[in-house]
């Protein structure tokens, strides 16, 4: 029993600690997702990560699809906080066999963002970005329109 505990459990955490390390540089997918992240907070009893969720909108009027990711890295968590409310791209990569949810909530692990300038609604169609309020000039005053000239009523051909 004492020559299993010399190898057997060392053998066994370093199969674990070997597992981890695959599991974490490796990813089964890559990708880009863009709309409007509506919520990100910080989350974990023990192990914190940042839980977030993007609303994606593929046609005006259409039915929002939400995106759920997590981040790890503490400056793309600062970058899409101040991106709150703007539309991004997020650039992530999706984590399986992750054993717990200590690594996050999600598969989903985003490591870049990026603002989005413009919003393409059909091919040449473009709503521009928001703009920075500037100083906001008075409204030209209002000229009366002149009303238009009496026409002549036909007479009523039935009437006595």
């Amino acid at each position: 029993m004492k020559k299993f505990a010399f190898v057997g459990l060392p053998l066994i955490a370093l199969l674990v600690a070997l597992y981890f390390f695959v599991v974490l540089s490796w990813s089964y997918s890559t990708g880009e997702r863009a709309g409007w992240v509506q919520k990100f907070s910080r989350k974990g009893w023990v192990c914190k990560t940042w839980e977030g969720e993007l609303a994606m909108v593929s046609m005006p009027g259409a039915a929002q699809e939400k995106f759920y990711f997590t981040v790890w890295d503490e400056k793309v968590a600062q970058e899409i906080n101040k991106a709150m409310g703007r539309r991004v791209s997020l650039h992530y990569e999706e984590k399986v066999g992750l054993p717990t949810s200590c690594f996050g909530e999600t598969r989903y692990w985003v490591n870049r963002v990026t603002i989005v300038p413009e919003i393409p609604l059909a091919p040449g169609a473009m709503v521009p970005a928001p703009q920075t309020p500037g100083p906001i000039s008075p409204a030209p005053a209002a000229q009366p329109t002149p009303a238009p000239p009496e026409q002549p009523r036909p007479s009523d051909p039935y009437a006595n």
